[in-house]
């Protein structure tokens, strides 16, 4: 149960209508980072996203996340599961387990990010953005986990919950897809 009345929304997004005027920013950094036009496809993006979500143990951003890269790669859910338990083995690019290397140490702390890591994801063919971009989506997760989890906000167990909405979110973008349920009635709220 969450830990202050929020809307009864899963995850993030109780949050995000509870507080409309801090979502409408969360929304479109989240936006930029994983769909704007990027050497990095979507799937790639989703899959740095899960990745950091499921180091930090966020049941939510983990699952819609691994979702929406699902959606993005033509619904292989068996990569994105391998990607969360053990990326180096997956079917990914050395570009990706390169950049996934720096997202996890970004995870657990900025600084443990050396000047190695850069030069492997370099010699993996990484660009200036797409290293810059995976540090931020790496420490933007963190946030984004942390909002979720701070709150103890609902997080379904339905796989089918998040495969439906990561289609969806796929498809339309975070700001279209959470600009419903934005001002729910006090009928929907969670209490204590």
């Amino acid at each position: 149960m969450p830990h202050i009345e929020l809307p009864n929304l899963p995850g993030i997004r109780g949050p995000m209508a509870f507080r409309p005027e801090t979502s409408k920013p969360l929304n479109e950094l989240v936006e930029v980072l994983l769909r704007h036009p990027n050497s990095l496809t979507q799937g790639e993006r989703e899959l740095i996203a899960t990745y950091v979500s499921t180091q930090n143990n966020c049941h939510y951003c983990q699952s819609i996340h691994g979702a929406i890269a699902a959606a993005h790669l033509n619904g292989n859910e068996e990569l994105v599961q391998c990607v969360k338990n053990d990326f180096e083995s997956a079917e990914i690019t050395p570009k990706l387990k390169a950049l996934l290397v720096i997202a996890g140490k970004v995870q657990q702390d900025g600084k443990k990010v050396t000047v190695e890591d850069v030069e492997r994801a370099r010699l993996q063919g990484a660009t200036d953005m797409e290293i810059h971009d995976t540090v931020l989506i790496a420490a933007a997760f963190c946030m984004y986990n942390r909002y979720v989890d701070g709150l103890a906000t609902v997080q379904p167990q339905d796989p089918e919950l998040y495969r439906s909405r990561g289609k969806m979110v796929a498809r339309e973008g975070y700001v279209a897809a959470n600009l419903t349920n934005v001002a729910p009635s006090t009928t929907e709220l969670v209490t204590r």
